[in-house]
């Protein structure tokens, strides 16, 4: 029966150690996931100003379509980086986060094959 406890103990104890450790990485994770969605944001910004101010020096009509569609071109291409980083970002996150329990479920599983 103390054995018992002892087992119940020590997977309540290792539950909590993994929520810490997921809890860690999904901490860290949305902290680089923030710095980056403020850089692109950034970036984009100063992107926009640049074109605004090239587009108010144009000195013609064909100029300008030029300025707006190398601006709208980079802008989209940016996009689908950014989407494609982010979506990789958040894909690192789950995995991390899911990390620490591995080990329990794999504990887990063996100790209902054995009962």
């Amino acid at each position: 029966m103390i054995q018992q406890f002892d087992t119940i103990q020590k997977f309540g104890k290792d539950n909590v150690d993994a929520a810490l450790k997921s809890f860690g990485a999904v901490s860290k994770g949305a902290q680089t996931i923030a710095v980056e969605a403020a850089d692109y944001a950034k970036k984009s910004f100063e992107q926009s100003t640049a074109t605004l101010e090239k587009l108010v020096g144009a000195k013609s009509l064909d100029k300008a379509i030029e300025i707006q569609t190398d601006y709208v071109k980079s802008a989209y291409e940016g996009f689908v980086a950014q989407s494609t980083k982010l979506g990789e970002l958040y894909a690192s996150v789950a995995k991390d986060a899911f990390k620490p329990y591995e080990g329990l479920v794999a504990v887990a599983n063996g100790k209902l094959a054995a009962a």
